[in-house]
């Protein structure tokens, strides 16, 4: 996802993609609809003989910038009273953004609209007075943000985000694997259990020419996916404490070790470190039949060019922990979802015009954006056929569906603590996972230490 965890980081590759517009229900009249344009209704923001002036920050790279100023002249074109420009700070590098970001609001300049890469970004500045909160614009364009927006970050009531983009994790399968092996392609409900099982039965081979049942990669993802896909947040539970006690450590870290070295299911994990391996490659390259991933692989089994492959590719939802090991507040398999966030800058002097550029960058339609829009009410599915092309043989499409859209498919809202420690929490989690997956210490023995360090973490340097 990321820096943040993994699961940020994973949101962070997601945002190889992004900085843009997924499609919405409104069709190529985005911003000309009511919903989508009423973000200005708060105020005249200019006049048509003397347009006001604002800029919209972001990290495009140079095909990203080219989609962005699109989706601007558009907006321009429906609200000649007001004029954007597109600031591009570091291209293609959000770490480096904020850096210069960060420079900029020190400095004083007026801010008005920003992209930033996932929640903690947005949480680190707003605590900083650095974003100005949304609710009273909200209030007068009568929207409600949880009925708008899967992800609404808030601080003490006050909305500071809208969601533009969102990533979601799944389970890559080859479905040729799955055939061979008169296995169904899973669908919503299904364990890390049976996903064990699942890997055992598409084991084949032996040596070098061994395919794994599934791939295990270095991120925290891997270590604990229940902890990075059902909860809120990966570091600690609402009341401020540590999840690093969660049962799901215990069951996760288990798992992976048995599907090693019992199972010999997925590769080990001291192999995957010393090779530093590619778990893209891993999947096309038919050297594992399953591999845990994110929506942002979507244009992967049509990519021929970088992944030659003939097999089809399925999809499924991330597997659920079994009832033993249920994560302490589970709401009962909601997943995690991420992506980038706009924001408004505590300096803008345009704060009508602000918003309703925000609106529109988080509700229109754009043939030229390939991501999946955070706005609750955008019709994704005209996304998801972008993604796929013209190589539609190569997937199993029902099943990319049924994972991304299916009826039973639920999203948890943004977490209501504030980690700042994320990356000394971080190395909690890779030092414990290292220690118990290389030596011979026992996962409680492992648990209790990362729950020692991880408390000295929080008492020092969180809130809450």
């Amino acid at each position: 996802m990321k820096q943040v965890s993994k699961r940020r980081a994973a949101a962070a590759l997601a945002l190889l993609l992004t900085g843009a517009i997924a499609v919405s229900g409104c069709g190529g009249n985005s911003a000309g609809s009511e919903e989508a344009s009423n973000g200005g209704s708060a105020g005249n923001p200019g006049s048509a003989s003397e347009p006001v002036t604002i800029k919209y920050y972001n990290w495009d790279n140079e095909a990203q910038t080219a989609g962005t100023d699109a989706m601007l002249a558009d907006f321009m074109k429906q609200n000649p009273e007001i004029k954007v420009e597109h600031v591009v700070l570091v291209p293609g590098d959000s770490v480096e953004m904020l850096k210069k970001l960060d420079f900029l609001i020190s400095s004083g300049e007026a801010v008005d609209v920003v992209a930033l890469p996932n929640l903690g970004a947005v949480y680190e500045r707003a605590t900083r007075g650095a974003l100005s909160p949304l609710n009273e614009l909200y209030e007068q364009n009568s929207l409600v943000p949880e009925e708008e927006y899967y992800v609404n970050p808030k601080i003490d009531d006050q909305y500071y985000g809208m969601q533009l983009t969102s990533s979601f994790n799944y389970v890559l399968l080859n479905k040729d694997a799955l055939d061979e092996a008169g296995l169904p392609v899973p669908t919503y409900g299904w364990t890390w259990d049976d996903y064990r099982d699942y890997a055992k039965k598409l084991n084949k081979g032996e040596g070098v020419d061994k395919r794994y049942g599934t791939y295990f990669h270095t991120w925290e993802l891997y270590m604990n996916a229940p902890a990075q896909t059902v909860m809120k947040d990966p570091f600690r539970y609402d009341d401020g404490t540590t999840i690093l006690a969660d049962p799901t450590y215990k069951y996760f870290f288990q798992l992976r070790k048995d599907m090693e070295t019992a199972d010999q299911s997925a590769k080990p994990y001291a192999d995957v470190l010393a090779a530093k391996l590619n778990y893209r490659t891993e999947f096309f390259n038919e050297e594992a039949a399953m591999v845990l991933t994110g929506s942002w692989t979507i244009p992967d089994p049509g990519n021929q060019e970088q992944y030659p492959h003939s097999f089809t590719t399925a999809f499924a939802p991330v597997p659920l922990p079994p009832a033993n090991a249920e994560p302490k507040d589970y709401e009962g398999g909601k997943y995690f979802t991420s992506g980038t966030q706009v924001v408004m800058g505590s300096t803008t002097k345009h704060k009508e015009a602000s918003f309703k550029l925000m609106r529109y960058m988080t509700t229109a339609d754009s043939e030229s954006r390939l991501e999946f829009s955070g706005w609750k009410k955008a019709d994704n599915q005209v996304v998801l056929d972008r993604l796929i092309g013209e190589d539609r043989e190569l997937y199993d499409v029902e099943s990319l569906q049924n994972t991304l859209f299916g009826d039973e498919i639920q999203y948890l809202d943004a977490s209501s603590v504030i980690t700042v420690s994320t990356s000394e929490l971080t190395k909690v989690i890779n030092d414990g996972f290292s220690k118990f997956m290389l030596s011979d210490e026992s996962i409680d023995d492992v648990q209790n230490w990362m729950v020692d360090e991880a408390t000295k973490i929080i008492n020092e340097k969180e809130n809450k």
